[in-house]
């Protein structure tokens, strides 16, 4: 397959392959690509999404292999963030002209945002009283929670039943969509919450303690990595896909919820058509490619293997997409998580107006205070530039635009 990527190389670093033609890369991103390539585990290359940005630890929108080794800050700490998103037996002439009342049904049916008592009985973005259908998903991982609070103590006090089923703050998002057809879908971003940032966060320090020695011949302390026979590999791993689980299941339960609020919220029955894959962007797996088996970290990136299906979306005033794989190994099979950042959040809260920003979610029911103005479009790079730069990574299915957005 041919491919449309630019390749970066820095001294003693692998290549960088990079999926950005047409689209806006800061220096300091390319800077921390340069950085990353140069880690000893790091190969055989790095590909570049065209979402790419800054990021803490590692470059968001970057797919890291590594040879018997995993680097926890590139995966991160919202371990297990992603997507979900179900299409409805609904169209667009099933809603109402007005949407405020799906928004607030669907705002009392998931806990969201944060409150100054984070976690506590009052934090608004958590659960007071957990409902039954969140502890049965916490039950798939209560008895592997408990092995890992034995193995680290640290964990147990943490956000973890009373945030399964919980949207968060920053891009997490709920939303009602029309596609290209005007059926309407529903499409949610959220991770592992309060456990999945704990168990990060503890996990990079574990990593840059076990190479003290070494870290120094690092080019970034934030680069510190488990190398498979060491003393914390093992439990990483399975602390990372124990959080990947949570994530999973948190999404499910929250797209239980909402299609419930939904249902009270509309007069007419209706049904799930179709849903896309529940699918991590940022992620940890052992995958196989060039015949080589290695540890594939996407962070801000979606897996894009042959006729799989993913979703990329785009911002709070701008058209998402439901994509199939293309298979194409020279991006490791995979894709973007979405537009990315163009603005950092302090600068986007200092730059976009609030008359800018209502102007650009103008037809979307959603918030329009200057509380989420790091989350209005201008803040992201243009979807529709970073679709064009990927052409030969996935397919588009479906075209949805939102009419509904919930943020915390």
């Amino acid at each position: 397959m041919t491919s449309a990527y630019e390749t970066m190389q820095d001294h003693g670093g692998v290549p960088i392959r990079m999926w950005t033609n047409g689209v806006p890369v800061e220096p300091e991103a390319r800077e921390q690509l340069r950085r990353l390539s140069r880690v000893p585990v790091v190969g055989p290359f790095v590909a570049v999404m065209p979402d790419v940005h800054l990021g803490i630890g590692a470059t968001v929108g970057s797919v890291v292999p590594t040879r018997h080794a995993i680097i926890p800050a590139a995966v991160g700490v919202d371990i297990g963030c992603g997507m979900i998103a179900a299409r409805t037996s609904l169209t667009a002439s099933d809603l109402p002209d007005n949407l405020s009342a799906i928004r607030t049904a669907i705002e009392r049916a998931v806990p969201h945002g944060r409150s100054k008592t984070r976690g506590g009985l009052r934090d608004k973005g958590a659960w007071g009283k957990v409902p039954t259908v969140a502890e049965n998903a916490w039950r798939e991982l209560d008895a592997e929670f408990k092995q890992l609070c034995e193995l680290h103590p640290r964990l147990k006090k943490t956000n973890n039943l009373n945030h399964m089923g919980t949207l968060g703050t920053g891009n997490h998002f709920i939303e009602l969509c029309l596609d290209e057809a005007s059926d309407v879908w529903v499409m949610l971003h959220s991770g592992s919450r309060g456990v999945g940032n704990a168990i990060g966060t503890h996990f990079i320090e574990l990593a840059q303690r076990d190479m003290a020695n070494h870290i120094a011949n690092l080019p970034h302390r934030d680069l510190a990595y488990f190398q498979e026979g060491s003393p914390h590999f093992d439990h990483y791993v399975f602390a990372v896909d124990w959080a990947q689980r949570f994530a999973r299941n948190n999404r499910a339960v929250m797209m239980r919820n909402t299609l419930e609020a939904l249902q009270k919220a509309l007069p007419k029955r209706f049904k799930i058509t179709e849903e896309a894959v529940n699918c991590h962007h940022n992620y940890v797996q052992k995958e196989t490619h060039g015949g080589e088996e290695l540890f594939v970290t996407r962070k801000g990136a979606v897996s894009a293997q042959k006729g799989q299906l993913g979703i990329i979306p785009g911002s709070m005033g701008a058209r998402s997409f439901i994509v199939r794989g293309l298979g194409n190994d020279q991006a490791l099979c995979s894709c973007s998580h979405g537009a990315g950042r163009v603005m950092s959040r302090t600068r986007a809260k200092k730059e976009i107006t609030l008359e800018q920003h209502r102007k650009a979610t103008e037809g979307v029911e959603c918030r329009k205070d200057q509380a989420v103005i790091d989350e209005s479009p201008a803040a992201y790079k243009p979807i529709d530039q970073v679709m064009a730069a990927q052409k030969d990574l996935v397919e588009v299915l479906h075209t949805l635009k939102q009419v509904v957005c919930v943020k915390g």
